[in-house]
This record gives C-alpha cells, sequence and structure tokens, in this order.
C-alpha cells in the first residue's frame, strides 16, 4: 500500500530512513488530476532511484487572478491509486499552510530573469515565479537524487533548468517525452475542460506544429512558418497566444540549420493548451 504524508516531519522522517539506507531518491513534482502522461514520469524516476516520492499540490502561487485555481480538479485517491501502480512509493500531499507556512501572499518567491519573461511569461505574468517558487521548496523537502520533468512545457523544464544551475541544487533533472493521445493531442489535465465539439478540434495543435517542423525545414522563413501556423490555428478555432519557432534555448534563431523547437499556446472555449515540438533543420 502506497504511503501518503501530509505532514512535513512525517516527510523528513521517512526520507532520512531512506538516505541513511543509502538509497537513491527520486521526486515527481503535480498537481495531481493524474494522466498517464504523470506516471511516465514516475517510471523514469523509477529507472534512476531507488525510491520516487510523487508530490499532489495545487500550488497557488502559479496561478494568475483571473485562472482556473478555483476549478482546477482536485482527485487525490484516484492520483494515490494511479500513482502506487505506476511504482511510486510515497505522495507527498501538503496543505498550503504546510508548503507556505506564512500564507501564499507572504512567501518567501523565487524569480528566474530573462527566460520567464517570454512566451508563457509574457501571457502569465507570475507563472514561472510561483513554479520556482514551489520547486524551490520541493527540492528542500525532499531532498531528491533525481527529478522527473515533462518536456510538454517546454519552457518550465528550461526554467527549472536555470533554477537548478544558478542556485547549485544537487538534483539531476530527467526530462521526459511527451505523452499523447491517439489523435495526437498532448496529454494534460486541462483536457478534460473540452466540449466535445473542442476535443475534436483540439489535435489541430499538434498537426499545426508537425506543419510548422516540415514548413521550416523545407526552407520557409520563420516569420511565414508562424503566420501559416496561426492561420491554422485560428480557422479550426483556436484564439492564439502564441505559435513560434526558437532555437533550444527559446531565443529567435537565425535561419539555417541546427536544433528547434515549435512551440504554440492557444485557447479553445476558456481552456488554454499547450504543446511544442523539438526538430533539427
Amino acid at each position: 500500500m502506497i504511503e501518503t504524508v501530509s505532514e512535513l516531519p512525517a516527510l523528513r522522517a521517512r526520507i532520512a530512513a531512506w538516505k541513511r539506507e543509502g538509497l537513491r531518491v527520486g521526486l515527481v513534482p503535480t498537481m495531481g488530476n493524474l494522466h498517464a502522461g504523470h506516471f511516465s514520469l514516475v517510471k523514469l524516476a523509477r529507472e534512476h532511484a531507488d525510491r520516487v516520492v510523487a508530490s499532489v499540490f495545487v500550488n497557488p502561487t502559479q496561478f494568475g487572478p483571473n485562472e482556473d485555481f478555483d476549478r482546477y480538479p482536485r482527485t487525490p485517491e484516484a492520483d494515490a491509486a494511479g500513482l502506487e501502480a505506476a511504482g511510486c512509493d510515497l505522495v507527498w500531499m501538503p496543505s498550503v499552510e504546510q508548503m507556505y507556512p506564512f500564507g501564499a501572499d507572504h512567501a518567501v518567491r523565487m524569480r528566474v530573469p530573462g527566460i520567464t519573461d517570454v512566451l508563457d511569461g509574457a501571457h502569465r505574468p507570475g507563472h514561472f515565479d510561483g513554479v520556482v517558487t514551489v520547486v524551490s521548496r520541493l527540492f528542500n523537502q525532499v531532498q531528491p537524487d533525481v527529478a522527473a520533468f515533462g518536456r510538454k512545457d517546454y519552457q518550465q523544464l528550461a526554467v527549472i533548468r536555470y533554477l537548478v544551475r544558478d542556485l547549485a541544487f544537487p538534483v539531476e533533472l530527467l526530462p521526459a517525452d511527451i505523452v499523447r493521445e491517439p489523435d495526437g493531442l498532448a496529454m494534460s489535465s486541462r483536457n478534460q475542460y473540452l466540449s466535445a465539439e473542442e476535443r475534436r478540434a483540439a489535435p489541430t495543435i499538434h498537426r499545426t506544429l508537425l506543419a510548422m517542423r516540415d514548413a521550416a525545414r523545407a526552407g520557409m522563413a520563420r516569420a511565414g512558418v508562424e503566420a501559416q501556423a496561426r492561420a491554422a490555428l485560428g480557422a479550426a478555432g483556436f484564439l492564439v497566444d502564441y505559435a513560434v519557432l526558437r532555437d533550444i534555448h527559446l531565443a529567435e534563431p537565425d535561419d539555417g540549420s541546427g536544433a528547434r523547437v515549435a512551440l504554440v499556446a492557444a485557447r479553445l472555449g476558456s481552456t488554454r493548451l499547450i504543446d511544442n515540438l523539438e526538430f533539427t533543420i
């Protein structure tokens, strides 16, 4: 039976016992309402650690004032069952008070400069500040040797890489491939917000990313690739935040060969979806 703890002393006691045995500890940070993508992170962490901790915490500091914190789905029993089946050893399920003893509004905040000012950082001000604030706390609480993060949120992974290097966290990051539905839609807890009609349109994002890759490889200029992508998404009913080509560091690339990532964030009805595709030219 998987162990679930919600008090920090109990978590630290369990981690300390494992460390005394010389065991490597893996961390999978989540906000719950888990799906196959999350469980793939557990399996990846298990390949690199002797014990795996998954955190389930809906983090208030990464939601903007008009975002979906209150309606974000919370399914702790189903999450625990899925994590156990995936090979997780312990679920860290803290309250807001455990994570932020002085309250979320009075918490010490972290910020990664530069990389958080573009793309999602520009469209969701303060979002990545909340992400690195909670991830720093989780690293401190769990003291993991490795931590698994999905590639679906490409910018988030880049931000956390910066955080780990700059603050010298002794944590090895394990990037996990995007897990997709059979029609190409990237798995996300927010997919359940889609109506039946919206769900049929949602795979347009993945098709658009593939088209961006093909157009870039065929020699189309970046501005043309991006304009074509925005048009395709708009025709399918999306309100586009961005559809861009970037280098692997999220800078605007020069025309020519090299590693690229196509990134899309767009709203379908009230649901905001993100996805990306890495490729080389």
